[in-house]
């Protein structure tokens, strides 16, 4: 129960400060910056469109919680198709507040921190070349709005997704952000009480043997960490903090399956990629996304650490 009260609390005393950080940022900026404006700064040409997504969250650096809704927004509002499906991947990842939170969380070992930029940055750029290529159809479905009000089949296509942005005053705007940063802390709180529970029972009750075995096979130990990030549904801002209580016990290749492919994919994000896209789209997507990190974690394991 020592070992276990010691894990948990460091990952929550640790963590903390940047899911506040990130919320707060994401408040802003939903409540003050107009996705028309983003929409038109949208580049056509498709390299450059597939880097702009990938990059965006460079300056819209939000949590993988507000994506989905903003994203649909924008390629109604005219962004190409493929351009916000990348931002929806990368953007999670690929952030300053995740950059700050992974190399704080991997101080003794900050190539981890760049490792995972590049690892996402690359899989992000393939995904996008690739939906260029062969998404031929609009991939929007039904709004958000259908999922969460009893299964109704009505299109939407007169539907205004007002995604906390506010037109009011400035009192009004910053009575908006503090809502809309409280509930959302509080959404996201919850998850990293869970994945750290988890992380602390886990690495207090399973015996380190068998830990050690099944970590001693990269392939089958980067699956692992990728079905666990999957599971635990940990925010992009606080799964470094997870990640580095497990660095004896997991190599880094999969230490970055588990920081690419978690925020990327998991429980809560896919329900909302289903709801808002079609299934086709988000199963092939899941897919190579499964195959691009397990593959691209394991080279990176021997091309940048050597092991």
């Amino acid at each position: 129960m020592q070992e276990f009260q010691h894990i948990f609390i460091s990952i929550i005393i640790e963590a903390f400060p940047f899911i506040l950080l990130g919320v707060f940022v994401s408040a802003v900026l939903q409540v003050f910056v107009s996705d028309r404006l983003i929409a038109r700064l949208t580049p056509r040409n498709p390299i450059g469109g597939v880097l702009f997504g990938s990059l965006l969250g460079l300056l819209l650096p939000l949590c993988e919680c507000g994506m989905i809704p903003i994203v649909r927004r924008l390629i109604r509002k005219g962004m190409p198709p493929y351009i916000g499906m990348v931002f929806i991947f990368a953007g999670p990842i690929l952030n300053p507040i995740v950059f700050a939170s992974t190399f704080n969380a991997f101080r003794a070992q900050p190539s981890i921190a760049y490792a995972r930029m590049g690892l996402a940055f690359v899989v992000c750029v393939l995904l996008g070349l690739l939906l260029h290529a062969f998404m031929r159809r609009n991939p929007l479905k039904l709004g958000l709005h259908a999922f969460v009000s009893q299964g109704s089949r009505q299109p939407d296509e007169n539907y205004q997704y007002n995604h906390g942005h506010v037109n009011g005053g400035f009192q009004e705007r910053i009575q908006a952000t503090f809502t809309h940063a409280s509930e959302e802390f509080f959404d996201i709180g919850k998850f990293l009480i869970i994945g750290a529970f988890i992380t602390a029972f886990a690495q207090s009750a399973i015996d380190p043997a068998w830990l050690h075995g099944v970590s001693g096979t990269p392939a089958f130990a980067s699956l692992l960490m990728m079905a666990a990030g999957f599971v635990l549904s940990l925010c992009s801002t606080s799964d470094a903090f997870v990640a580095s209580s497990l660095q004896g016990l997991f190599g880094p290749g999969a230490l970055l399956a588990f920081l690419v492919f978690g925020p990327m994919v998991d429980v809560k994000s896919l329900l909302l990629l289903f709801a808002a896209f079609r299934s086709k789209v988000i199963i092939g997507i899941v897919a190579f996304l499964v195959i691009a990190v397990w593959i691209g974690s394991l080279l990176t394991e021997k091309l940048i650490f050597g092991i």
